[in-house]
């Protein structure tokens, strides 16, 4: 139970310092091989390339999860309390739309991948498919941050609590 609490708590921050420490390490290493040694692997330039797709998308689940996307809550703050729910509700409604659209065509991308054996450019045998995943899966994971806020905001209106809107030009939370 606690290993699972602290995946829930870190498990995008963990993918992300991964993902990025790999990125920085190949090309800090590759860039002295190519200047010192006159060398460079062939995968150097696409791989770090794939691996940002994993920071890009599990970097969006981490700021739904800490609420820090894209959103208007600079008007938000300033609507009657029901009417700011209902527009937590609204916005959880279409992350999650949204979300199922990307999983099931990305997903298909995944398929196609995989299916065809596509390999990563300057390598032999690293499928395209292992990086491509990263959007379905990142995905699935944002939707379930956009449930977690979904049920923190519906026990919140419950009590009558402030609800989580931050306005961003004067810097607090309301």
């Amino acid at each position: 139970m606690a290993l699972v609490q602290w995946l829930d708590r870190n498990i995008e921050k963990l993918v992300i310092f991964i993902c990025y420490s790999s990125m920085a390490g190949i090309v800090f290493v590759e860039v002295i091989r190519r200047f010192v040694f006159s060398q460079q692997a062939a995968w150097s330039t696409t791989i770090p390339i794939y691996l940002f797709l994993w920071i890009t998308w599990v970097g969006a689940s981490y700021n739904v999860r800490i609420r820090t996307h894209l959103k208007f809550d600079e008007i938000r703050v300033r609507l009657p309390y029901n009417i700011q729910f209902l527009l937590q509700v609204l916005d959880a409604v279409l992350w999650i739309v949204f979300g199922i659209i990307v999983v099931i065509y990305s997903t298909e991308q995944v398929h196609l991948a995989r299916e065809n054996f596509m390999i990563v450019q300057g390598t032999d045998n690293v499928l395209q498919w292992w990086f491509y995943v990263a959007t379905p899966l990142a995905w699935v994971l944002l939707i379930i941050r956009v449930l977690q806020n979904l049920l923190e905001d519906i026990k919140l209106f419950i009590k009558g609590k402030p609800l989580p809107i931050q306005n961003a030009m004067t810097n607090i939370s309301e």
